[in-house]
């Protein structure tokens, strides 16, 4: 068009010269060289996208191709936004200078009103530009301003290598944001909604050169934060194109290829080189622009799905996949006004692909994601807890789903939010049982218990739960979570079947002499004092198990103890009849063969604390002696016996004068 180009510099260069003739005092001097500038950026933008064309039109798609080294992908080498010496940013400033509304500055006064007036006055305030027109151009529609904006579009479009080192990726983004902040600044108008459509065109249809091409390449500064501008820009004018410019820069292509960057963006970050130090940044930039998006797609099913898609498809960090749901949710369940279901299905959708990333990955927010979700679920209504319980297996472990999904399915408030007939409540709640035995069947140690409280108000589903813990008892559970399942049987009313599983419990117990502190010792009186409640017959089957299980002579000896202070089954007789009163004797079974058992023990544990005994414990040991002659006693031939212990100790063991000298004392 006739006009002055300026070919000759490296852009940063010249852009530095403007810098420095406007420093100078020659500001209309700065002013054409840097219209001169714009104009040469346009023409080169405009031939760079013809070379696209006619290439792509004789090679087809094989530009395209990611795995092209990177001087074929990238055509610009250097970063015009970050740069040292802020190009872009110069020729926004000086174009900009020229257009600036100056208000007319307010009479001092005294009142009361003006000096309100002017406090008020004295807040910043937003830069208002005009338009001013080019002296010489041929386009009536260009001017400074026109040309500030086009340059900003263009150096913030232009596709660009992260660079490497952690100040200068920083940079890099806060130049950027910087840069958008004066955008956001210029009020849009006829002229300036023409060139932001111009440029999104011609930055989606752009080759190598533009951040928002077809093909860019795996290390390119992602194009999300400009694209929420643009995005917000041109929404109001053009819908289409604020989508198809939205959607575009939603991908990543550092993370692709990966599953969930939860540990993948540590990897990028630490492992490789230049690393992405500001990963984390991007991808909460790459998040608000898809919030921003699902927003303003929640009146139109068709958008609302192809964001849904995008987000899917390119957020690959499960936190920032998870940030996103929740906003959705919360733009969907306004305050005052009713919830917008399409949107809730949105969310909940997010939701699920959170979980499923996150089922086999630990994740410190895990919980928090599956209460979140059954939240959501319960907004939308019966039909979604429905779905997520029948498809729990890809979704939770079964701890979670027993735990956190069932329990809060059957709870009150649950029908009472939404408002449930009785049938509703069954099927909710027979999916709800129907879950709990999957959960125990996969899972019975951590999740029987869940199950059978679960599981109460059904007494087939109850037996069903009972019988896994059966079965499970040989091997999957400990005796601890057996001893805990007991208990609530017996506080539900079930003394048969908690004296099951107390004596199966005892079975998977191991308590060994020096073990007289175990925190099993209060279920192992529990256990004894439940058979002895029970009966005779009960505490004569359990008495072989607990001599087999215990080898402690102290838990033996108060065990036996306890056995003998009343008659077995007082209190728990069912048919009304009475039985015989008296307690049981020692000398006559089930008690003669715990009462050997205990003597038993204290002998071995005797010789085993003898063998490595230091002297600050022999009072100690004394104190042990005197429990087991308290016990020995108990025997028809008690004293025989134990004086038979004393004797061998004393032969055994003459070498330790001291505490023989004891033992004479006290046992003679």
């Amino acid at each position: 068009q006739g006009q002055p180009l300026w070919t000759a510099e490296y852009l940063p260069t010249s852009c530095a010269r403007v810098d420095a003739i406007r420093s100078h005092g020659y500001p209309q001097q700065a002013l054409r060289l840097a219209v001169a500038i714009v104009r040469t950026l346009k023409l080169q933008q405009r031939q760079q996208q013809e070379q696209f064309q006619q290439m792509n039109r004789k090679g087809g798609d094989k530009l395209f191709c990611k795995k092209l080294p990177l001087t074929e992908v990238v055509a610009n080498t250097e970063c015009w936004v970050g740069h040292p010496l802020d190009p872009i940013g110069c020729l926004f400033d000086t174009l900009t200078e020229v257009c600036v509304v100056h208000d007319d500055q307010p009479e001092p006064s005294t009142s009361n009103a003006d000096s309100s007036n002017a406090a008020q006055s004295s807040l910043p305030q937003k830069t208002k530009y005009q338009h001013v027109p080019i002296s010489g151009t041929r386009d009536r529609t260009e001017s400074y301003l026109t040309l500030a904006f086009e340059v900003a579009l263009l150096g913030l479009g232009q596709q660009r290598i992260m660079p490497s080192g952690l100040y200068a990726q920083e940079k890099a983004c806060r130049s950027e944001e910087q840069l958008i902040s004066k955008l956001q600044e210029v009020e849009l108008d006829a002229n300036l909604v023409a060139v932001l459509r111009k440029q999104a065109v011609l930055l989606l249809e752009g080759g190598p050169s533009s951040g928002l091409g077809l093909g860019i390449h795996r290390e390119s500064v992602p194009m999300h934060t400009f694209a929420k501008y643009l995005f917000t820009s041109l929404l109001p004018y053009d819908t289409e194109l604020a989508y198809n410019v939205g959607l575009r820069a939603m991908r990543l292509p550092i993370l692709e290829g990966f599953p969930d960057s939860e540990e993948t963006s540590n990897n990028i970050m630490r492992g490789r080189y230049p690393r992405w130090f500001t990963l984390g940044h991007i991808e909460s930039q790459q998040c608000e622009l898809a919030s921003c998006m699902l927003n303003a797609a929640k009146g139109n099913m068709l958008h609302l799905r192809t964001v849904l898609e995008a987000a899917q498809r390119n957020i690959h960090s499960s936190s920032h996949l998870f940030k996103l749901a929740q906003d959705a949710f919360k733009i969907a369940t306004p305050v005052d006004g009713p919830p917008h279901i399409t949107l809730l299905n949105v969310a909940l959708e997010l939701g699920l692909q959170v979980l499923r990333m996150t089922l086999a990955t630990p994740n410190w927010r895990r919980r928090e994601m599956v209460r979140w979700l059954v939240s959501c679920a319960t907004e939308i209504g019966f039909n979604a807890l429905v779905s997520i319980m029948r498809s729990w297996f890809t979704l939770f472990t079964p701890t979670e789903a027993t735990s956190m999904v069932a329990t809060t399915v059957m709870s009150p408030n649950t029908a009472i939010q939404l408002n449930l007939d009785f049938k509703q409540q069954e099927d909710l709640a027979s999916c709800a049982r129907k879950l709990a035995i999957q959960c125990a069947t996969k899972d019975p140690a951590n999740c029987a218990l869940c199950a059978l409280t679960l599981c109460e108000k059904d007494p087939i589903a109850f037996e069903t739960a009972y019988q896994i813990v059966i079965d499970a008892a040989s091997g999957a559970m400990n005796s601890s979570q057996l001893f805990t399942i007991a208990r609530y049987m017996e506080h539900r009313g079930y003394p048969g079947r908690s004296y099951n599983l107390a004596v199966l419990a005892m079975k998977n117990l191991t308590l060994a002499y020096n073990q007289d502190s175990h925190p099993a010792i209060n279920d192992v009186h529990w256990a004894c004092a439940l058979s002895h409640s029970l009966g005779k017959t009960e505490l004569a089957n359990i008495i072989p198990v607990l001599i087999k299980s215990v080898h402690c002579a102290t838990v033996l000896s108060d065990v036996l103890r306890r056995c003998a202070l009343s008659a077995p089954g007082v209190g728990s007789l069912s048919d009304g009849k009475r039985r015989s009163q008296k307690p049981l004797s020692y000398d006559k079974p089930p008690l003669r063969q715990l009462l050997d058992a205990a003597i038993a023990a204290y002998v071995n544990t005797a010789h085993s604390r003898l063998s490595h005994i230091s002297p600050r414990h022999y009072s100690d040991f004394i104190e042990f002696l005197v429990r087991a002659h308290e016990t020995f006693i108990l025997a028809h031939d008690g004293h025989i016996r134990f004086q038979q212990l004393i004797d061998n100790m004393k032969s055994m063991y003459k070498g330790k004068k001291k505490l023989m000298l004891l033992v004479r004392e006290r046992f003679g």
